[in-house]
């Protein structure tokens, strides 16, 4: 089929990218004709307090991008549809209710000629404003179809309109482990949060649970609570155990993020489709995750990491507690494999392909 992708790719970062980017790889490899219609501007950087952009790609681009979206020109979302027109299946991938507009745009250009499906990365933000669900009522009720990737965004979507909606796994989308990356010596007593921070990741509940004599590093960028944090950590006392690194981290960084720390921790308030545990794994340390989202299916309690309960400082640090036990660390740690990701690509190929027939 002729594919058309809407949805960022380099210069953008992040995992929005990282999944646009490999999925059409993958489609390309299962014979399609495809193109990535991405962004030029893609939100207002009030929306985005974060770096948006950066110059060296994370993985492989994709080679035929074309970068003319911009949220400022509604004019360019009607030419976009219009352009897109000749194509057998239109995806958009649904990273935030912002985009909204701009794909309404390019829907009135496409005008129903040719088959549309809208792949939510989630169907409603984690920190909800009250425009988002009527954007989302919007674009869903207007789509051929829509792609989700669990059971509960699953409800959500089939709550906010009346396409057909499809549930398949996220597929991992990841870097490949560089030689000896997670193989620390011993114990540390060091763990890691890694990734965006946002409050409904938790990282408050983290720093509170920390035992006496572990220390903590914090690596990504802080979408606002930075000086809260650092508040906090004062507060308590923990200024020499809680390291803060603040930013965007490229992907040469990221190994050595991991090659002295124990353990990754994920406390989730709440959640949805995560690559997190799985680059975990994939960089050799064990995993400790709420159970929120896909997080808790991804590890196989006291196997290759320890699920706890999310929103909860005291089941939290119960299970740092157990992490620490004699031996526990190593054990934990000889159970680590690097996930597969051709079964799951190849059900998620088939799945979207099967949505957009």
């Amino acid at each position: 089929m002729r594919i058309a992708i809407v949805g960022p790719a380099h210069p953008y970062k992040g995992g929005g990218a990282a999944h646009t980017t490999e999925l059409a790889h993958r489609l390309r490899a299962a014979g399609h004709d495809v193109v990535i219609e991405s962004w030029k501007a893609q939100y207002p950087s009030f929306l985005y307090p974060g770096q948006q952009t950066v110059d060296t790609p994370d993985g492989a681009p994709f080679p035929h991008v074309r970068r003319e979206l911009d949220w400022r020109r509604p004019d360019g979302w009607v030419r976009c549809g219009r352009r897109l027109a000749g194509a057998d299946l239109v995806i958009l991938a649904v990273l935030s209710p912002v985009q909204v507009p701009p794909y309404l745009g390019i829907l009135y250009g496409l005008r129903r000629r040719t088959r549309v499906v809208a792949l939510c990365h989630n169907v409603l933000p984690h920190e909800r404003k009250p425009y988002d669900t009527p954007l989302m009522k919007a674009l869903l009720r207007r789509v051929d179809g829509v792609l989700v990737h669990s059971g509960q965004q699953a409800v959500l979507a089939r709550e906010l309109g009346p396409a057909p909606v499809t549930v398949a796994e996220m597929a991992p989308h990841l870097p490949v482990r560089s030689p000896g990356s997670g193989q620390a010596g011993g114990v540390t007593r060091r763990l890691l949060f890694f990734g965006l921070v946002r409050p409904y990741k938790g990282l408050d509940l983290l720093i509170r649970a920390l035992p006496e004599d572990v220390s903590l590093r914090v690596a990504g960028e802080f979408w606002g609570g930075l000086q809260e944090t650092e508040a906090l950590i004062a507060g308590l006392g923990l200024t020499g155990r809680v390291e803060l690194r603040p930013g965007y981290v490229a992907d040469d960084d990221v190994p050595g993020l991991f090659a002295d720390v124990d353990a990754l921790v994920l406390p989730y308030r709440s959640g949805t489709a995560s690559q997190q545990v799985w680059f975990g794994h994939e960089h050799g340390v064990p995993v400790i995750a709420s159970r929120v989202g896909t997080l808790g299916d991804h590890v196989t309690d006291g196997v290759d990491g320890l699920v706890v309960e999310p929103g909860s400082v005291e089941d939290l640090r119960a299970a740092l507690a157990a992490f620490y036990r004699p031996g526990e660390p190593e054990r934990l740690r000889a159970g680590v494999k690097a996930v597969d990701p051709e079964p799951y690509w190849a059900a998620y190929v088939d799945a979207l392909v099967s949505v957009g027939a």
